[in-house]
């Protein structure tokens, strides 16, 4: 059967697609955390279906100001891919590599944003490789477009394509506990991904994996 829709989507799709998001997130920790020469522990990730409006809502309302970082997925899997980081995990890094503590994302100055899109790059290509080493697929991916803005307005993008693929989009929520201490509100972090990829490209992936859809 063709998919049509996110919405066919079942319970076992949604488990492939959260032990991928498992592997491209314990990859990208240990990359951050060679990077900030410090422990970074995961939680286990928790893949939802949902519309626009909840996409908003779950970013925390569409005022919220939030940074974006938009990348675009070509070869054996086409789409896209929208990190969505709230101030936390931006002065979560920029604390442990510069020593910097920000206010506000707007505070953000030339240097930072370019640091800050490497973590982009770091957490898109460990997420693309683990797809990648599971299926064998080839994904080239784009250097991460960056914006600070209401969520509302950040969520406009990708928006754009909803419409392709159904009502609803893959929203991915991880956390990077950082400092190998016990979870808690003030070393836990969270990165929410929106992925945005082709339905024929979700056909792909899952026949790869022997999963029917």
């Amino acid at each position: 059967m063709s998919l049509q829709n996110m919405d066919q989507l079942n319970a076992m799709h949604f488990d492939v697609l959260r032990e991928i998001g498992n592997i491209g997130q314990g990859n990208a920790a240990s990359s951050l955390s060679q990077m900030l020469s410090q422990t970074i522990d995961i939680s286990v990730p928790t893949v939802k279906l949902l519309d626009f409006n909840e996409s908003v809502e779950y970013l925390g309302g569409p005022e919220n100001i939030v940074l974006g970082m938009l990348v675009g997925l070509k070869g054996d899997i086409n789409g896209m891919m929208l990190y969505v980081l709230q101030k936390s995990f931006a002065s979560s890094m920029l604390n442990a590599v510069f020593g910097k503590e920000i206010n506000d994302l707007t505070d953000l100055d030339e240097m930072d944003m370019s640091f800050i899109q490497e973590i982009g790059n770091i957490l898109a290509g460990s997420y693309v490789n683990a797809i990648s080493s599971l299926t064998g697929l080839t994904i080239d991916i784009s250097v991460p477009t960056i914006s600070i803005d209401m969520a509302g307005a950040i969520l406009a993008v990708p928006a754009v394509e909803f419409a392709q693929i159904g009502n609803s989009v893959l929203f991915i929520d991880d956390s990077f506990i950082f400092g190998g201490a016990a979870k808690d509100d003030n070393n836990e972090v969270k990165s929410n991904m929106i992925l945005v990829p082709e339905l024929a490209s979700l056909e792909t992936l899952f026949s790869r994996l022997g999963i029917e859809v």
